[in-house]
């Protein structure tokens, strides 16, 4: 085989592969009946739902973003929101985690290229279908993940970190984990890089317990974390640029699409419950149509505000400049705010709708789940912190003279 003939079957190969991508969403929703059926067990049990990750492993989601020269497909940011917003509708759980195991893969992508670790697991994860966890909550520090208490101790071609992880989602079922810290000894809590690990290259030791109102199913207990690796499951980037040109910008595109899926599931029982009404009394709205005029509303906004964002990142994605310009920092940073907050404001609209029958834990139109799993998007993170941090950027941000600038 020539040069020419190995190119064109790289490419053919390539055509073939993205061919798949508008096939995603199948893929996606195969998953999200498995993961619909042990939804309520997941809660309850506060288990991880393994059902449902067995059934994305077999539809190959969990490397769908990998490029295709390392084995996956090559998916956009706009198919894996859409994932998430599928999976969100099903099991809030399933949907979370598929959610920052996606942000942890697009660290490794988009800043691994040409570092022999990072491309081996990129090809790990579109092969086997690892799943990547995060740990960047620590100690006391209420989630302030720019700045560390632990510091990577270097020793030439090893490095070692020990880590108070209070929380780490799934920690116990990844197969590999994503984590931050400073970068030595002596540096500023600021001054941090990122490591991602395979499960030999590190050891958790449970310290704290996962029993909470929802998102059960994360399993985001605490742990000791241990590390000792080679050197090179560092990035040579400094966090403060992956953390602003991914780990943000992904971070807050998948979650808020979790979060609209669950208030799309919300809608759509709200929705069932005005129809069987309005059949029972000859065709007559119940009182509370309303508040479901008002919950389609609200997911309107949320689904336009998110895609409104992803539009903005896919516009700026290979654009440095353009990615740290305050408009997009501020955008894309609050975007979790807002979404957090019209998410369960979309639950509650939908809960009212259905009054008692959503109130009830036992029948068709339960909300419970769905409530209690979206009160977590405000905290995760917290809002409060959020909005204080970002006072002096967006007092700097310019107002817009026209309604399309």
């Amino acid at each position: 085989m020539n040069v020419r003939e190995a190119a064109l079957t790289v490419d053919e190969t390539q055509a073939s592969l993205l061919e798949q991508g508008p096939f995603l969403i199948e893929r996606a929703a195969r998953t999200a009946t498995v993961a619909a059926a042990d939804a309520d067990g997941v809660d309850r049990d506060a288990r991880f739902p393994h059902e449902a990750f067995d059934a994305a492993r077999e539809q190959k989601l969990l490397g769908v973003m990998i490029p295709v020269e390392f084995g996956g497909l090559g998916a956009s940011i706009y198919d894996v929101t859409d994932i998430c917003y599928t999976l969100g509708r099903a099991c809030a759980s399933t949907a979370m985690i598929y959610a920052m195991h996606t942000t942890k893969v697009a660290c490794v992508i988009r800043h691994g290229h040409g570092i022999p670790w990072m491309e081996t697991m990129m090809r790990r994860v579109a092969r086997d279908q690892w799943l990547l966890a995060s740990s960047t909550t620590e100690g006391q520090n209420g989630g302030n993940i720019r700045a560390s208490a632990a510091a990577v101790d270097n020793a030439g071609d090893t490095v070692s970190l020990v880590r108070d992880a209070t929380v780490i989602s799934y920690g116990a079922e990844a197969d590999g984990l994503v984590t931050i810290a400073r970068r030595a000894t002596d540096a500023a809590a600021s001054d941090q890089v990122l490591l991602a690990l395979a499960k030999d290259d590190y050891s958790l030791k449970r310290t704290l317990g996962w029993e909470t109102l929802g998102m059960r199913g994360t399993c985001s207990t605490g742990f000791e974390l241990r590390v000792d690796c080679p050197a090179d499951r560092v990035f040579p980037e400094s966090y403060d640029k992956i953390h602003s040109q991914t780990m943000t910008p992904f971070a807050h595109l998948c979650w808020s699409s979790a979060w609209a899926g669950i208030a799309a599931a919300a809608v759509t029982r709200a929705q069932a419950f005005i129809r069987k009404a309005a059949r029972s009394s000859g065709g007559q709205m119940p009182p509370a149509a309303a508040h479901f005029t008002a919950a389609k509303m609200s997911l309107a906004k949320l689904r336009a505000l998110i895609s409104a964002n992803l539009d903005a990142f896919a516009r700026a994605e290979h654009d440095e400049r353009a990615l740290g310009s305050l408009d997009f920092q501020s955008s894309i940073t609050l975007l979790k705010v807002q979404a957090s907050e019209l998410a369960v404001e979309t639950v509650m609209h939908a809960m009212r709708t259905t009054g008692l029958s959503g109130y009830r834990n036992d029948g068709e139109f339960t909300m419970g789940r769905h409530l209690r799993d979206v009160l977590s998007s405000p905290i995760m993170i917290n809002n409060d912190r959020i909005l204080a941090n970002a006072a002096t950027s967006t007092l700097m941000s310019g107002i817009p003279a026209s309604l399309r600038d």
